[in-house]
């Protein structure tokens, strides 16, 4: 075995680190209160080819795989931007993957080149309010029309729906009741959000403030045949095939953002005196840190073993799994920690913790709950019986 990170990522993650840097908590606690898209850290990230590492070389990006695109989202959370600044980036850099393995390379043409230079922001419309988790039951749907489809509808949930030209949205196209199975029938459109039929609301949240989740309605929103991705009524098929990248570049967000978290709180425990000595000598703050730092180190390597297979093409599903709900965990232990170290301060927003604690927080919900990832490795690792 070789644990050494190979140069490449290396060279990745301290450029990424460098760039971070210009960009100080303080600067992101605004972008959080104030609910401002974070375009100057956005900006740079795509000047410095980061948006578009993912995408193809043929179409302007940098041709690398998740391995890469983990690393850029892990040091971009540690720096202290945690998911504020992520998901900033997350749909730009691995949100078009059905997009470069399904669309035509007309639809290739036109927009991964854009996406690359961060020019193109897309969404992505799955989620509905009477659906949650069972993508099936989604009842948006799109009729066929001469030139392509008509759509109507409503998702929520849609990160950067304000923000965004596109929208990688999952429709029926076919009713469940003329399909062999309830994934039959679904289809995946890069629909117009810029539209007089589309209406696009902000849902007020704890978290992640900078970036907004949204309730968006369409009503009768005209799609061209043209953005049908791949073949009607693949959708789902389209959708599943980036689950595990996706489930491992979370994780690599939660393992930036519970670094993030532990630095601060071994800052303040060395450099914070009660009783002639740092807070930092009772083990009742040192061992929950030192559990954090074991938490995050354990998770870092799952994580890179996840991505790891992802990138060889080799079953995933355990790895991605159980990084997601290892990463979460240690990461939201780690925010914790960070508040509890800090005493009353640790809710104050001076000290950054309880931006972190909120954000951590949401990566044991997004995009799948903890619980959904134990059923996976229930039923498919341990052969389980199925409960839903």
């Amino acid at each position: 075995m070789d644990f050494t990170e190979a140069e490449d990522h290396r060279l990745i993650r301290e450029a990424v680190r460098e760039l971070c840097a210009r960009f100080d908590d303080d600067y992101w606690a605004a972008c959080d209160r104030d609910h401002a898209f974070p375009w100057a850290f956005y900006e740079a990230m795509a000047a410095g080819g980061w948006v578009g590492i993912a995408i193809p070389e043929q179409y302007g990006g940098g041709g690398q795989g998740i391995e890469a695109a983990s690393i850029v989202l892990e040091e971009v959370a540690a720096s202290g931007a945690c998911m504020n600044g992520a998901s900033a980036i997350h749909m730009s850099i691995f949100g078009m993957h059905p997009v470069v393995l399904h669309g035509s390379e007309a639809m290739k043409a036109r927009y991964l080149p854009r996406i690359a230079t961060g020019d193109l922001h897309v969404a992505f419309g799955v989620t509905e309010p009477d659906a949650g988790l069972d993508t099936s039951a989604i009842t948006t749907r799109a009729e066929r029309t001469p030139g392509g489809y008509r759509v109507h509808g409503r998702k929520v949930w849609t990160s950067k729906a304000l923000e965004s030209e596109k929208v990688l949205l999952l429709v029926r196209t076919t009713p469940t009741a003329e399909c062999a199975r309830r994934t039959d029938g679904l289809s995946l459109l890069l629909a117009d959000l810029r539209d007089p039929a589309v209406t696009i609301t902000p849902i007020a949240k704890l978290g992640r403030n900078a970036v907004a989740s949204c309730e968006v309605a369409y009503d009768g929103l005209e799609v061209s045949a043209d953005d049908l991705v791949g073949e009607e009524g693949q959708g789902f098929r389209q959708i599943l095939g980036g689950l595990n990248a996706e489930r491992v570049l979370i994780a690599a967000e939660a393992l930036g953002t519970g670094r993030a978290a532990l630095r601060r709180a071994v800052a303040y425990a060395k450099q914070r005196r009660v009783f002639g000595r740092s807070i930092g000598a009772n083990q009742a703050v040192s061992h929950p840190l030192a559990e954090a730092h074991a938490r995050l180190h354990a998770a870092a390597l799952v994580v890179r073993e996840a991505a790891w297979k992802v990138d060889r093409g080799e079953p995933a599903g355990e790895a991605a799994n159980t990084a997601k709900f290892v990463a979460a965990e240690a990461g939201f232990f780690a925010a914790d920690a960070a508040v509890q170290t800090h005493g009353g301060f640790g809710y104050a927003e001076e000290y950054h913790v309880e931006r972190y604690f909120r954000e951590a927080r949401l990566q044991r919900l997004a995009p799948l709950p903890q619980a959904m990832a134990l059923n996976y490795l229930a039923q498919t690792v341990l052969g389980l019986e199925r409960s839903y």
